[in-house]
C-alpha cells in the first residue's frame, strides 16, 4: 500500500513503537488520527506533510472504538489504513485468582484490535484497505513472568491465520512480531517493581521502519529483529530462553519483596 494521500488511524500513537511509527507516517501527504488513552500525552507532534489530529479514548470499551470510527469517518471520510498498535503488558508472578485483571489486558490487547480490524473490512467492503496489529514474538514463545500478555499475543496470531482465509485479500491484514523494544512499555508492566527489559532487545525506530516497509509491500507479517526466525527454526533456544526468563524472574521476585519489606 502506498502511503500518500490515505487516511490512517494509529493506536497508541503518544509513545514507543507508536511515536515512532507517527514520526515516519508525518513524512508522507496523509491525514492521521493520532490514538492515545492520555490527551496530554498528545502533543507535540512531529513536523512534516502530514495532517495528524490527535484523538484520545480508551479502546478497552467497544463504544470508545466505535466513536473513534465515526470521527475517522466525520474528520476522514473514511479510514484506508488502520494501525493497531495499542497494548500493555503485566509483568507478574500469578498467584490468585482475578477476573478482572485478564479481562483487563484482553480487552486492550484482543477485544480491541480485533473489533477494529473487523469494522475496517465492513467499513472498506468492495475497496482495498490495510489493517495492522502489533502482536509480539512471544506470540510464539512465551516467556515466564509474561504469560498473560504472551496469551494475548498469541491469540491474535492464530484468529490472523484462520481469518486471512475469509479475505479476499489475505495481505489486508498484517501483523508485527517485535521482539524485546527499548522503551517504557516493559518497565511499566509491574506497578509494584520496575520489570527487567525482555532480552534480545531493538529500538522502537527499528520496529517503526520495519512496519512502514511491511505497509509498503503489503507484508502479511513482519520479524523487525529478523533473528528471531532463528528461535522458531532452532526450538532448543526458545527453551533457553524460557529458562533464562525464568530464572530472571525469581531474581525480580526476590528483588520486589526486599524494596517492599526492606
Amino acid at each position: 500500500m502506498e502511503i500518500d494521500g490515505k487516511n490512517i488511524v494509529l493506536t497508541g500513537a503518544a509513545s514507543g513503537i507508536g511515536r515512532a511509527l507517527l514520526n515516519l507516517l508525518a513524512q508522507f501527504p496523509a491525514r492521521i488520527i493520532a490514538v492515545d488513552k492520555d490527551a496530554g500525552r498528545l502533543k507535540d507532534f512531529p513536523a512534516g506533510r502530514a495532517e495528524v489530529i490527535p484523538y484520545a479514548c480508551d479502546l478497552s470499551q467497544p463504544e470508545a472504538v466505535d466513536a473513534l470510527f465515526e470521527e475517522a469517518i466525520h474528520k476522514l471520510g473514511g479510514v484506508d489504513l488502520f494501525i493497531a498498535n495499542a497494548g500493555f503488558a503485566y509483568y507478574e508472578k500469578i498467584d490468585s485468582a482475578d477476573w478482572a485483571h485478564i479481562e483487563q489486558i484482553y480487552r486492550v490487547n484482543v477485544f480491541s484490535p480485533l473489533y477494529a480490524l473487523e469494522k475496517m473490512r465492513n467499513l472498506n467492503s468492495g475497496r482495498p484497505y490495510k489493517a495492522v496489529i502489533t502482536a509480539s514474538a512471544m506470540s510464539f514463545l512465551g516467556l515466564p513472568g509474561y504469560a498473560l500478555y504472551s496469551s494475548t499475543k498469541a491469540a491474535l496470531h492464530r484468529f490472523a491465520e484462520a481469518y486471512r482465509y475469509e479475505l479476499d485479500d489475505p495481505a489486508s491484514l498484517m501483523l508485527v512480531y517485535p521482539i524485546g523494544t527499548r522503551t517504557d512499555f516493559f518497565s511499566a508492566a509491574s506497578q509494584a517493581h520496575p520489570a527487567p527489559q525482555a532480552w534480545p532487545t531493538q529500538t522502537a525506530e527499528q520496529v517503526a521502519r520495519a512496519i512502514l516497509r511491511g505497509i509498503q509491500r503489503d507484508s502479511r507479517s513482519v520479524f523487525p529483529f529478523g533473528a528471531f526466525r532463528l528461535f522458531l527454526a532452532l526450538p532448543f533456544l526458545g527453551k533457553l530462553e524460557q529458562v533464562i526468563e525464568s530464572r530472571r524472574l525469581q531474581k525480580w521476585l526476590r528483588s520486589a519483596v526486599y524494596d517492599t519489606h526492606g
